[in-house]
């Protein structure tokens, strides 16, 4: 009989890791661009709009996929789990009508996140997005999918000084939650900074967002970002987030610090 309850508590605590078990993994550059081809019917797509910069505006960046680097962590605290990010991080910039563009970046093959850009004169905007999860307990997926529009949040300015501050607010909707949150804040400018990429210096602008979420879901942000200043590529990312949502059985708080770099300039098609 002892030997019995041993066994069964052995295999209680083995079951226990194995439900938390960390099943994250890199997406590559070849599984980033076979999605970018398979979404496209092998072909690039050709909206209306120009590559061309506008009066004064940045020129979008070139389609395809890019590579990045990046670490970081996600986790829920209730049921308790976690997995990783990167190192690599594959992004994909699709252009848009309008001469709106797109970026996704896949974390890993359990989370992508995109942002939609637009140029507004000759400023460039966030107009919204998606952020897609999947986690697994046990053998079984969980996935939600998270909807995002801006209302003109700021991006790349064309004019700009240091310590200058934009207001920003976006609502979003989660599948996995009744009702929307809103998600507002400031924009601070930090200064034009040139960041090395591959072997080339690129000129960029260098923002800090920080962001609190009010209604279905509440919480914070935090990011640092830079952007290329030609084309409002992002460069370099680095973030911290924390989301309370109520539940059933209580309160589940998320919590992600992560970030990534650009690797080289060139994208892949």
């Amino acid at each position: 009989m002892i030997g019995l309850a041993v066994l069964v508590v052995g295999l209680g605590v083995a079951a226990w890791f194995w439900i938390q078990r960390d099943t994250s993994r890199p997406v590559t550059l070849d599984e980033a661009r076979d999605r970018r081809n398979e979404t496209n019917g092998g072909l690039a797509p050709d909206p209306s709009g120009s590559d061309e910069p506008g009066s004064d505006g940045p020129v979008r960046p070139a389609a395809g996929v890019y590579e990045y680097e990046g670490t970081g962590t996600e986790s829920l605290s209730l049921p308790p789990l976690s997995q990783s990010q990167g190192p690599t991080v594959p992004a994909t910039v699709e252009h848009l009508g309008n001469d709106c563009w797109s970026i996704r970046f896949d974390y890993s093959n359990n989370h992508w996140q995109k942002w939609n850009y637009c140029p507004l004169g000759a400023d460039l905007v966030e107009t919204g997005g998606e952020s897609w999860q999947r986690w697994m307990i046990g053998a079984t997926a969980i996935t939600n999918l998270t909807t995002a529009t801006c209302d003109d949040a700021m991006v790349l300015p064309a004019s700009r000084t240091p310590g200058q501050v934009w207001e920003a607010s976006c609502t979003a909707t989660n599948e996995a939650v009744d009702g929307e949150a809103t998600s507002a804040g400031d924009y601070t400018f930090v200064g034009d900074e040139d960041i090395e990429v591959g072997g080339h210096s690129v000129p960029t602008a260098h923002f800090v967002r920080e962001r609190e979420m009010s209604g279905a879901q509440e919480g914070s942000e935090r990011s640092e970002v830079w952007f290329a200043v030609d084309t409002g590529l992002p460069i370099r990312n680095e973030r911290t987030i924390s989301v309370s949502t109520d539940t059933p059985v209580g309160a589940s708080t998320y919590e992600e610090d992560g970030s990534f770099r650009l690797v080289s300039l060139d994208p892949d098609d």
